[in-house]
């Protein structure tokens, strides 16, 4: 049986994603595979973040994140920091707690092994 793929054109472009934290902290789903894969279901979409207050969050799944544009400041309770660029990519395994920071604004492209809006 054919399975037809998804196709969300334009999407770093017009997706905006909602406010899920402080004033400043933007994250949603673009598409999910949880409706078909319940039992392994895996999420991606965009996570914005704006100058202000620092992100704080513990990962409760497995993400992968690739910056897209901006900077972040990105730095984990092991002591490790990053300065992240358009282009680098991170796995963050369930677990990891890490602080985000911006010294303007930054956006990534995000894949969790989770539920859709399940972050």
């Amino acid at each position: 049986m054919a399975v037809a793929f998804k196709y969300h054109a334009k999407a770093q472009s017009t997706f905006e994603p909602p406010l899920i934290a402080n004033e400043n902290a933007f994250l949603g789903d673009v598409d999910s595979s949880d409706s078909y894969n319940p039992d392994k279901p895996m999420s991606a979409g965009f996570y914005r973040l704006e100058k202000g207050t620092p992100l704080v969050y513990e990962y409760t799944y497995d993400e992968m994140k690739i910056i897209l544009e901006g900077k972040f400041e990105i730095s984990d309770e092991t002591g490790q920091k990053v300065t992240a660029t358009p282009g680098d990519v991170f796995h963050f395994p369930k677990g990891t707690k890490v602080t985000f920071t911006t010294p303007s604004y930054g956006l990534a492209f995000y894949t969790g092994q989770r539920a859709k809006g399940a972050a």
